[in-house]
């Protein structure tokens, strides 16, 4: 595992909004800042636990996803948040934390 990001839920706009409509949320760019940190606004109906919407959580970058899940407690079932990524949300000892996949010949700028 790498260390990928540190997602932060608000209730408030923030400069550099990305809308994700297909999971309700909207983020900002975590490489945008020296530290990962990724400001997250989950509207009103997301269909995510409530834990994800307001703990804080973080991302760690594996190998393969389906492994990394098993024998987990599984919060958020691996999606798709754009091309080249793959994510799903594992609950540990009550922290959200989202591990993803990332294939670096689609997402070079990852």
């Amino acid at each position: 595992m790498k260390f990928n990001h540190l997602g932060i839920p608000t209730t408030e706009h923030f400069e550099g909004e990305i809308d994700l409509p297909q999971l309700h949320v909207t983020v900002s760019d975590h490489q945008d800042n020296p530290y990962g940190i990724q400001w997250m606004r989950y509207w009103e109906d997301a269909p995510v636990p409530d834990l994800v919407k307001t703990v804080p959580h973080v991302g760690f970058e594996v190998d393969d996803l389906d492994v990394a899940i098993a024998r987990q407690d599984v919060l958020i079932e691996p999606n798709s948040p754009s091309p080249g990524v793959r994510v799903a949300f594992i609950q540990v000892r009550g922290a959200p934390v989202e591990l993803l996949e990332i294939d670096h010949q689609i997402r070079p700028d990852l």
